[in-house]
């Protein structure tokens, strides 16, 4: 692993310091090192400073194409891509005579402001081009889920400033998981900890995501929770930070906080995902709602992610005391898979049931479902249970019929 080169802030510091003195030496001569001076406040994330230095500039040159480039990428930082898009927009309209050296430029920044529309048909060719395209190209892949081709296409890079550092993390991370590779993760958080625990970055909040990236690999999920909350108002809407932040929240038992954070996430694909569902679930079991649990499992399509959602539900419903549900989720499992470890979950959690009919801590009227469930099993014990169960009915006069 090459060592990560954290002097460049420093670095664009001195350039701004430098050429500030130019500047204030004769502004109109020196006018256009005004454009460098807000490119390097880009470099370092102050999107809106930039704006103020580049305008001065664009007062005089308006149809300037690397100003106006640059005060897109300015905008898609600090609002969104059609706002950034809008920009560039008004460059084509102007269409200097500048413009056409920097098609290749325009493409590139419009599929990053388009969300990665065209990615593929634009990217490949400009990677030797433009040293970001193939950066936006890895990030394409790891947003279609081809971890494969992203990992393919970042192989051979070695790293030198800390998005490189970041984005090498991110592939090993989401490659290792994937294909439960341990050497994977373990690069991983070497590449997280080395931007997080740098001098120029452990303040800043991709540095502290880094942090919290390489504890939650570690499973340290306290480490995590004190670098997510140190940043958590930036993200309040974000769903990836909103999923992370749920997770460890469960992971060290505050499931309440962890479902709040969980059900703030909009993406319907996240919300589909068995990482989510899993902990969605849980979370609702911990705090007393298992039957907002159940009814996750009931809106799944038959799959195995469907399955093991029901041995979490069985399991963790159990645990909590929650019988009737674990009675349900045992019985459904136990009728897809004859396992004789589902027949003694069902069994346990029909007779805790019934304990807690007899203590009067579930309505009466729940037995009859008890011996419906009892009855699905074919198991010599069902008849003496049962049996054991009516008689008790019998003698405090509920019906079961």
């Amino acid at each position: 692993m090459y060592p990560l080169e954290m002097d460049t802030k420093v670095k664009y510091i001195i350039i701004i310091n430098y050429f500030n003195r130019f500047i204030k030496i004769n502004r109109r001569e020196y006018l256009a090192l005004n454009v460098y001076v807000a490119l390097c406040y880009y470099k370092l994330d102050y999107y809106d400073v930039s704006q103020e230095v580049l305008a001065v500039y664009l007062q005089h040159y308006a149809d300037s194409t690397v100003a106006i480039n640059l005060k897109a990428c300015n905008h898609f930082k600090l609002y969104n891509g059609k706002a950034a898009e809008a920009e560039l927009k008004n460059l084509s309209d102007v269409c200097s005579s500048s413009f056409k050296f920097a098609s290749d430029l325009i493409k590139h920044n419009l599929v990053v402001f388009r969300g990665g529309e065209g990615a593929l048909q634009v990217l490949p060719p400009l990677i030797d081009v433009i040293p970001e395209a193939r950066l936006n190209l890895v990030i394409y892949y790891l947003r279609q889920d081809d971890i494969q081709e992203a990992y393919n296409n970042f192989k051979d890079v070695s790293p030198t400033t800390p998005q490189e550092y970041i984005l090498k993390g991110v592939v090993n991370a989401a490659l290792g998981q994937e294909q439960g590779m341990n050497d994977h993760i373990k690069i991983a958080q070497q590449y997280f900890q080395l931007v997080g625990g740098s001098a120029s970055e452990c303040d800043t909040i991709p540095g502290r995501q880094c942090m919290a990236s390489c504890f939650f690999l570690l499973k340290n999920f306290d480490d995590v929770l004190i670098y997510l909350n140190s940043i958590k108002s930036y993200f309040y809407n974000d769903d990836a930070f909103n999923f992370n932040f749920g997770q460890a929240k469960a992971a060290t038992g505050s499931y309440k906080e962890a479902e709040e954070s969980f059900l703030m996430i909009q993406s319907e694909t996240l919300k589909q995902d068995y990482v989510y569902l899993g902990w969605l679930a849980r979370c609702y079991i911990m705090t007393r709602k298992p039957r907002l649990a159940w009814e996750l499992y009931l809106k799944q399509e038959t799959s195995s992610e469907s399955f093991s959602l029901l041995q979490l539900i069985a399991n963790d419903c159990y645990k909590m005391g929650q019988f009737y549900y674990s009675a349900k989720a045992f019985d459904v499992l136990e009728r897809l898979d004859p396992n004789p470890e589902y027949w003694e979950g069902k069994r346990g959690a029909c007779i805790g049931l019934f304990q807690q009919i007899i203590a009067g801590h579930e309505p009466r009227e729940t037995l009859r479902e008890i011996l419906a469930i009892l009855r699905n099993t074919g198991n010599a014990q069902v008849e003496y249970i049962i049996r054991i169960m009516k008689k008790w009915a019998k003698d405090n006069r509920v019906s079961v019929t």
